[in-house]
């Protein structure tokens, strides 16, 4: 393999990991979003949802160069939807 093809393969693999980064952080936005509607609504707010997604991506991030991210408690759902 000469310089150019090992530069694109290694470029390619770093796009279809960042890729992947965006649909599990795309599905755990949407997790955010419905627990944060809960708890306007005055619903139970279920956070095992968004932890999962963010075990996914924890995981997911070992593997590459994307970013990590942190789990989330009911009290701190419940805190943001007041702020907002």
């Amino acid at each position: 393999m000469n310089v150019h093809e090992a530069i694109t393969a290694h470029t390619s693999k770093q796009h279809a990991h960042l890729q992947r980064f965006l649909e599990l952080e795309e599905a755990r936005e949407l997790a955010i979003d419905r627990a944060l509607a809960d708890a306007r609504e005055g619903r139970p707010v279920q956070v095992e949802a968004i932890n999962g997604w963010t075990d996914l991506i924890n995981e997911h991030a070992n593997h590459g160069i994307s970013p990590t991210r942190v789990h989330v408690t009911e009290q701190m759902i419940r805190e943001f939807a007041l702020r907002r």
